[in-house]
């Protein structure tokens, strides 16, 4: 944790892009994930850290740096004709989501940095959700007020209420990427799959498939009717210089 206070100080993150696509492969946007280079110990994976950061007061500091990076990203992006109509996803915790100032701490930073907010998506876990559906339903309002889109991340794998499914402003829903990863497979990830695809129809929200890692698994979601997709098939993370040679 020590080490973890001192990384947020001295900025020692940095965040890789993953290509999010549509259809047989038209990149559209990026997820932003967070990367830690250790002085000592090199690149240390999120699924070390973020627990760490969760159970501290850390996760603030640190969401807040990614989603400055982001935004100050996508204003050097929007200069850039083969980039700018790429947006960017943001995963927000919800010890960050859940501050009493969140909604005007994320307009100012798209203030701070000029990006624009149609370009921005905030990706919400389910945990969330458990609590003040009234304030989440309010915060979430607002900033799509200002242009700003939401994805509900992990969706089927926590507390998945249709009830409140339906008094969100989303955007989209994505699956998750335990249900792909056996969707050849398993008859009942092939049914989870399915079942989110058509809620996602039935409800106006666009659908994407987090974890595609081979053809067959693009293939039969395309045929059920998700058209959007991130996964190793389509690019690993990688940092932004790497990217944007791959997309200029």
């Amino acid at each position: 944790e020590a080490d973890l206070r001192e990384a947020v100080q001295k900025q020692q993150f940095l965040l890789h892009y993953q290509p999010q696509v549509v259809g047989l492969g038209r990149i559209t946007g990026v997820e932003a994930l967070v990367r830690w280079q250790h002085p000592q110990r090199g690149m240390v994976s999120p699924a070390e850290f973020i627990p760490l950061a969760e159970e501290s007061s850390l996760i603030l500091a640190l969401g807040q740096w990614v989603l400055e990076t982001a935004c100050l990203q996508l204003t050097a992006w929007a200069d850039q004709p083969a980039l700018c109509h790429l947006s960017v996803s943001v995963n927000v915790s919800a010890r960050q989501f859940n501050q009493p100032d969140f909604a005007t701490s994320v307009l100012d930073v798209l203030q701070r940095t000029g990006a624009r907010a149609n370009r921005l998506k905030l990706e919400l876990t389910e945990s969330l959700l458990v609590n003040d559906m009234a304030g989440v339903v309010a915060k979430m309002s607002h900033l799509k007020a200002q242009g700003i889109s939401f994805s509900l991340d992990d969706f089927g794998t926590g507390y998945s209420s249709l009830s409140y499914l339906k008094q969100l402003p989303l955007d989209q829903l994505k699956i998750d990427q335990s249900f792909v990863c056996d969707v050849l497979t398993d008859p009942n990830d092939a049914s989870i799959a399915r079942m989110v695809i058509a809620l996602g129809r039935s409800m106006g929200l666009e659908v994407i498939a987090e974890g595609v890692e081979t053809q067959a698994q693009h293939d039969f979601l395309l045929a059920e009717g998700c058209h959007a997709f991130q996964g190793y098939l389509f690019g690993r993370p990688m940092p932004c210089d790497a990217f944007e040679q791959r997309s200029g």
